[in-house]
């Protein structure tokens, strides 16, 4: 199944960790079955040796086809070649499917808000769509219409294979939780290390999990460990989107910009613009701006605040849903001299992004970030402070409130150059200053 909040080809945002924990988990446990969770999906369709044997060796899979994921459906292929049952599959109502998925069997639940809903009688149906597969109807079509087709002698042992590295990621994974709350001034990175010394050689080692740490390094700051560690990573794991993209940042944020500009550029060149990969490239040039500016380069400086713009403008045009390329580049477009006179007419389409998506499930931290930023750029002080308000509650890194305060430290001091200043949002900004050096 996809995993987080991901949109539909509507537009709707799908809570499916909520759909695996209000729906799937408490029906596979009413089935009298133990529920797993394949979480090394996260890495973006890498196909390696855990996940092969978590398809091949399960008794009993679960395959949400909502919204289309490529990745779901490649994973149902293989599971359906080599299990002719015990495959359940489901999908939310109102979604378009690639192909009719009547003749599977497919079980239709119903989304509100994005959630799950009627979810005690769908956990009773898919309850019983799983006991009914430990009953061994075919399911598979595969096994159905290929009548010379033969089940794969798999021995019951090497299903401890599957539980036991289920069990171990699960383990890994608790741990660098507790290591990401501690954060850089708890020994978070300290810990991070250790555990990173025990796991072994990393080519062995879950793809979610190695995943799990780099990010978490992430979030401790540990720039210079996730850089070491995305060159130790198995080449395949180490050429995803994710992977390159957050690569790309960790260099960014320790100075070498022209490695982290080479990185995403040829990214995007290899797989297009997305808001993500453009966003990383906005950065780095927006680095680059400021550096200059300190210089007293003030010809390198223009071009390179151009640059940002540019290159966030184009990400927010590859998906103008995600809204943090969007308020990037109406902040830099402030901060011309004189002001980019586009920004009056992306503010109040980038609020309309981030409203939507809050509606459409739980905001979070960017969200409310972004808020306070385009209130600034709005100078509405009532907006701006409800904002802050409901952002400091979400801080969860303290890097987070502090790329929100460098924004709007630029953002006051342009204004304060042409003596547009306003005292209030120096005090936002300083609140959020506050709120990232006690993380």
């Amino acid at each position: 199944m996809p995993f987080g909040r991901k949109p539909d080809a509507t537009g709707t945002v799908i809570d499916f960790d909520a759909v695996y924990r209000e729906l799937i988990r408490p029906a596979v446990e009413r089935a009298g079955l133990e529920p797993i969770r394949a979480d090394e999906e996260v890495t973006g369709g890498i196909i390696h040796k855990p996940m092969f044997e978590r398809l091949v060796l399960c008794e009993y899979a679960v395959a949400d086809l909502t919204t289309a994921n490529a990745n779901v459906f490649y994973e149902l292929g293989v599971r359906h070649a080599v299990r002719p049952w015990s495959t359940v599959l489901l999908f939310a109502e109102g979604g378009r499917l690639p192909f009719d998925v009547a003749p599977l069997r497919a079980v239709p639940y119903r989304l509100e808000g994005g959630k799950p809903a009627d979810v005690d009688a769908m956990r009773t149906t898919l309850a019983r769509q799983l006991e009914a597969a430990q009953e061994k109807t075919q399911d598979s079509p595969v096994f159905q219409f290929l009548d010379w087709t033969t089940v794969a002698d798999v021995a019951h042992m090497k299903t401890d294979v599957f539980r036991e590295r289920a069990e171990y990621s699960a383990m890994r994974k608790a741990e660098l939780e507790a290591a990401r709350r501690a954060g850089r001034q708890g020994g978070g990175v300290e810990t991070l290390r250790a555990i990173e010394g025990s796991l072994g050689p990393l080519h062995a080692v879950e793809a979610g999990v190695v995943v799990d740490l780099f990010l978490s390094y992430r979030a401790v700051s540990a720039w210079d460990e996730m850089i070491r560690l995305a060159g130790a990573m198995d080449q395949a794991l180490g050429e995803t989107v994710l992977v390159r993209e957050q690569l790309a940042l960790a260099l960014n944020r320790v100075g070498r910009r022209d490695e982290a500009e080479r990185v995403i550029t040829s990214l995007i060149e290899r797989r297009g613009p997305s808001s993500e990969s453009c966003g990383i490239l906005g950065r780095v040039y927006k680095d680059e701006w400021v550096e200059a500016s300190a210089k007293g380069e003030s010809f390198r400086a223009r071009g390179f605040l151009q640059q940002a713009i540019d290159a966030y403008t184009s990400g927010f045009e590859a998906d103008p849903r995600d809204a943090y390329p969007g308020v990037n580049a109406v902040t830099l477009m402030e901060l011309r001299d004189p002001p980019d006179p586009r920004r009056l007419e992306l503010v109040p389409v980038v609020r309309y992004a981030v409203k939507r998506r809050m509606a459409s499930g739980t905001p979070d931290y960017w969200d409310h970030a972004t808020l306070v930023e385009l209130a600034v750029l709005a100078r509405d002080e009532a907006a701006a402070g409800d904002a802050l308000s409901a952002a400091l509650a979400l801080v969860a890194e303290g890097w987070q409130a502090e790329t929100t305060a460098w924004n709007l430290r630029l953002i006051n001091e342009a204004r304060d150059r042409r003596g547009e200043g306003a005292p209030w949002a120096l005090v936002i900004q300083r609140e959020l200053e506050r709120a990232a050096a006690e993380r």
